[in-house]
């Protein structure tokens, strides 16, 4: 059995997770792209169907696994062990994304995967065991499933975001937010870092104090969907006015 150090952030094992991260999504946009059928809609073909369908049904395996293991009494803890982050649902809805191809989930697999699971990607607040620990793999994996899958569909099978997705997005976010802030604030917890900073490093810490780094995430979120959001809806409409 090989005994687990604390995890560093790009470390050893932080790099070769970011490397395992750029081989899975050449590897998932060049599938997609084989897997897309001319004149349909994306994932309408055979081929994307089963892939993502057994890709979906992969996450739940895994992260229903990881999240039955953070509830066992030896892991329990009610800081960390509820499925109440942000990422905790954002798998839930790239399994519905890659299931049913809907554009609902696929806005949240979009959004959520491509900013917020990427910052976890980039600075991981991972205050826990290095490879091969239980936790670190849980991590990893919980993100790299979600960002791979808002790559496949994206880039891969061509689905594309409009301004109807991120106003649903926007809308079902700021409703976890709140729930997930009220649930804090009775728990003691702090779910989200919507209460207090992670106690490891993070792009937060350039935010300033609470509340101001909140409010700063959220400019900066609204911002930054704004702007994945507007090259996809400026090609529509010049393929539209060509």
């Amino acid at each position: 059995m090989i005994a687990a150090g604390r995890f560093h952030a790009y470390g050893p094992s932080h790099w070769a997770a970011l490397g395992l991260f750029a081989i899975g999504c050449a590897v998932l946009v060049a599938l997609g792209r084989a897997q897309r059928t001319p004149g349909t809609e994306p994932g309408s073909g055979e081929q994307a169907k089963g892939f993502g369908r057994a890709y979906a049904l992969a996450v739940l395996f895994v992260m229903i696994g990881t999240q039955a293991h953070a509830l066992l009494p030896r892991e329990w803890d009610l800081g960390g062990s509820l499925p109440l982050q942000l990422c905790d649902v954002a798998w839930l809805t790239a399994a519905g994304a890659l299931w049913t191809f809907r554009r609902r989930w696929y806005a949240l697999t979009y959004y959520w995967g491509l900013t917020l699971s990427v910052q976890g990607l980039l600075t991981p607040a991972l205050d826990g065991g290095d490879y091969p620990d239980i936790d670190y793999l849980a991590f990893w994996g919980m993100h790299l499933v979600i960002v791979w899958a808002a790559v496949y569909l994206t880039w891969g099978l061509g689905m594309r975001p409009d301004w109807r997705c991120y106003r649903f997005a926007v809308a079902v976010t700021v409703a976890w937010a709140a729930g997930t802030f009220a649930f804090n604030e009775i728990a003691g917890t702090n779910y989200g870092y919507l209460n207090d900073k992670p106690v490891t490093g993070s792009v937060l810490d350039l935010l300033g104090p609470w509340p101001w780094y909140v409010l700063a995430e959220v400019v900066i979120i609204l911002a930054g969907w704004a702007l994945i959001t507007w090259p996809w809806t400026r090609v529509r409409r010049d393929r539209a006015a060509g």
